[in-house]
């Protein structure tokens, strides 16, 4: 049995050196290893030899194995790349196409670009968790107990007294319980509603809140710090005006409207014909909210402010679909 295995094994290293391409290689690997190989059907006859030649002839066996699948690794190495047939109708002669660089989101872009128009404003950038409890998202803005915006079909209650964060204002509160006036911040994040979703909502969205704490502040300066943020953001020649509103964290409120991007304010479908398109609530801080963070509202006053991201983005890019961000279409994507 070993002389047979010997000549085997020379059989097999012809073989093997004639081989052209991997399906060949293959063959000859079946043919010699394979369940019903000439290699395994020597192992399968080792119980038929005398006892005294059994230990002999199945080292010989391994032996024949083990070169023979070194010899079938070695020609597969050295055929390399040529085992890799290239299609008909390839041109080497062709130019290769590039890669397609990475771009950054259009929300993400928009955000960070809110946030540095207010850097350069003096305000810093903070962010908080995207799960809160009630009393930062609610109690503590001064929302009542019945208000309709803590009924859980407008908000994502999870467990206990745990909740996904209806708006990025309980930052607000974190850095008031937190820090000693005054400040000065800009708070961007994911947010969350219960709403169904259409070309206009989405029950996940981005916000940028702000606001400023210090003595003596007034409407006016949350009137100026706006009315710059438009222009630096829209164009110098955006006009701004300020809606009275309510908000349980403002008094007094308002709504922030600008001139019509689409049609420069002379009245179009997107704008109801009126010149105007809202983009944000603000408000001077309601001194309920100062007195639960444990600031004295006859010292300290302070404005706050709150937009979309999403909002300000379909204005600043003339998109009519919110659902646009969300579905990964490379057409939309690639155009910003």
């Amino acid at each position: 049995m070993v002389n047979q295995l010997q000549d085997l094994v020379r059989e097999a290293e012809q073989a093997i050196e004639k081989a052209a391409g991997a399906k060949a290689l293959e063959d000859l690997r079946i043919k010699y290893l394979g369940k019903s190989g000439l290699v395994t059907e020597f192992l399968k006859g080792l119980n038929r030899l005398p006892e005294g030649e059994r230990p002999q002839a199945g080292k010989a066996c391994n032996e024949a194995k083990n070169r023979i699948g070194r010899l079938l690794d070695q020609k597969m190495e050295s055929l390399g790349d040529s085992l890799i047939a290239p299609p008909a109708d390839w041109d080497p002669t062709l130019p290769g196409r590039g890669l397609l660089p990475g771009k950054r989101h259009p929300l993400h872009s928009v955000q960070k670009e809110i946030c540095g128009i207010f850097s350069g404003f003096g305000f810093q950038v903070v962010q908080g968790p995207d799960i809160e409890t009630d009393y930062y998202n609610f109690q503590s803005l001064n929302f009542p107990a019945d208000h309709p915006a803590r009924d859980a079909h407008d908000t994502f209650y999870l467990d206990g007294d745990l909740l996904l964060r209806t708006h990025t204002t309980p930052v607000q509160i974190r850095v008031m319980e937190s820090y000693k006036p005054p400040f000065n911040v800009v708070a961007p994040g994911r947010v969350y509603r219960n709403e169904a979703v259409d070309a206009t909502h989405h029950h996940v969205f981005h916000q940028v809140d702000g606001f400023l704490v210090d003595r003596g502040v007034h409407f006016g300066h949350l009137k100026g710090i706006l009315d710059a943020f438009a222009k630096n953001f829209f164009g110098p020649k955006i006009g701004t005006r300020f809606r009275p509103s309510f908000f349980p964290f403002t008094e007094p409120s308002a709504e922030v409207d600008i001139s019509c991007v689409f049609c420069q304010g002379k009245g179009c479908r997107i704008c109801k014909q009126s010149g105007w398109v809202e983009i944000m609530g603000c408000g001077m801080i309601h001194p309920n909210v100062l007195a639960n963070c444990k600031l004295d509202p006859e010292e300290w006053t302070g404005f706050a402010f709150g937009m979309g991201v999403e909002r300000v983005a379909m204005f600043k890019y003339d998109i009519d679909d919110v659902r646009l961000f969300y579905q990964n279409d490379l057409r939309f994507l690639s155009q910003f």
